[in-house]
This record gives structure tokens, C-alpha cells and sequence, in this order.
């Protein structure tokens, strides 16, 4: 199954034998609990859309493709949510390391959801904190665009957000429009798949910097667990809704 329909510059495709490892692009999703950060994750690798998903504990998901020709490894690293609390934000520890692990963070708020958009200038705090001089590239992902009967947040207000964070900025509906997540998910691979790779000399540094024991090793390609959660919400009938 291809990754990208109608769009030819990503395609999956298969690891010939004993070929080199393929760069990897690693990707960290964050947001506040319940924003669809799962949902965005399936809808870009597989265009798919289930309206329930049990609470996400931090999966990474890995996938061979190609990005404007070359072939290369996806990681996109799905993390728990981050929740306000009374001292100011709880963040979980594997969302740290996803931060000081990945090349590119992509920031998810609900439009449905006051709260998880006042965390994002929070969140992006500390990536800029972890980054440093190399500070990784950040978007900013606007999801449930579709309810607009509960909407809490106005696109402008997203647009604003962005510029003030000097982040590119997208308001996406992964129950209804795989296009725009494919769009805002395909901007940040291409941006990293140009940047020249590391020199020998430095990648030791880097692979320190990235490494982490907190972040699970995946499978690659690591479907199977996508795999299990679709035969689960299919046996017990879980309807499709626009609510994740």
C-alpha cells in the first residue's frame, strides 16, 4: 500500500538486500491529552481514520519510503499527553527524550480544546531549551477542524501563535481531509531530507545527543501494532466518528 496518493515525491517503498541503512527522519508528536495526536500518526502513515484509540503510553512507528527520490527512514515518535497541573505543566519524561531524540517536532493542539492550545508556547519552550544552536524544525498542527459546532479556538489565533514561534502552521482535520495532514507531515520530511547529513567527525556527537534508553527500538517497518489496533476497533464495532 503506498504511503502518498497522488503525491509522488513520498512512496513507500521496500529495502533492497543488503543495502546501507537509510537516513532517518525522526519526527516527535506532541501535544495535551486527547488532541488526536495518535489519529494524525495513523492518518499520515496509512491514511486511515478509527475514532477511538486506548491512551497512548508512547509508540514509535517506523517506516521505509521515499522522499523527493531518496530513500529513507520515517520515525514518527507518538507521545503520552501533556497535562496542565496546579504548579504548571506535568510532563512525562519520554516526551523529553522524544524532544532531545527527534530532528523535527511537530506541536498538536485540539481547536476543540482551550487548554491544549494555551500548552503549545510552554512546549515550545522547552524545544528551544533542548535544541540549543540546533534547535530541531517545529510546526504547528491545528486538529478537529471539522467540529466546528465546539470550536474554542479561531484559525487566526493558530496563525498569530505560529508567527510569534517562527513555525509553519497548518489547521487539519484527520477524521475528514488526509491531504492536510499528509501536506504538514511531507513539508517537514522534505525540509530534513535536504539538510546535509552529519559528517563522521560530528555524528558521534549528535548520536549522543539523540540517543535515549526511554525511547523503544521499532521494527521496520513496525505496522503491527497499527495492525492490532484496527482488528480490535473493527471486532468491537467501533463506529467512526469525528471525535478522537
Amino acid at each position: 500500500m503506498r504511503l502518498i496518493q497522488n503525491m509522488a515525491t513520498i512512496a513507500e517503498c521496500a529495502a533492497p538486500e543488503n543495502s546501507q541503512p537509510n537516513r532517518a527522519i525522526k519526527i516527535a508528536v506532541i501535544g495535551g491529552s486527547g488532541v488526536g495526536k495518535t489519529a494524525l500518526v495513523v492518518r499520515f502513515l496509512t491514511r486511515r481514520f478509527i475514532g477511538d484509540y486506548e491512551r497512548n503510553a508512547g509508540n514509535l512507528y517506523s517506516r521505509e519510503v521515499q522522499v523527493d527520490g531518496d530513500q529513507v527512514t520515517i520515525q514518527v515518535q507518538d507521545t503520552p499527553g501533556v497535562e496542565m497541573s496546579d504548579n504548571g505543566i506535568r510532563l512525562p519524561d519520554h516526551v523529553t527524550c522524544s524532544i532531545n531524540w527527534a530532528d523535527a517536532v511537530v506541536l498538536v493542539y485540539s481547536v476543540t480544546d482551550r487548554c491544549s492550545f494555551d500548552l503549545i508556547s510552554q512546549l515550545h519552550q522547552l524545544v528551544v531549551r533542548a535544541g540549543g544552536a540546533n534547535m530541531p524544525p517545529v510546526i504547528l498542527l491545528a486538529n478537529k477542524a471539522d467540529l466546528i459546532h465546539l470550536r474554542r479556538v479561531d484559525s487566526q489565533q493558530g496563525v498569530v501563535l505560529a508567527e510569534t514561534l517562527s513555525c509553519s502552521f497548518y489547521e487539519v482535520s484527520a477524521s475528514e481531509d488526509y491531504s492536510q495532514v499528509h501536506e504538514a507531515f511531507h513539508r517537514v520530511c522534505c525540509q530534513l531530507a535536504r539538510q546535509p547529513q552529519p559528517t563522521s567527525n560530528s555524528s558521534s556527537a549528535v548520536a549522543e545527543k539523540k540517543r535515549s534508553p526511554l525511547i523503544p527500538r521499532p521494527k521496520s517497518p513496525n505496522m503491527q501494532d497499527l495492525k492490532r489496533r484496527f482488528k480490535q476497533a473493527l471486532s468491537a464495532k467501533v463506529r467512526t466518528v469525528t471525535s478522537v
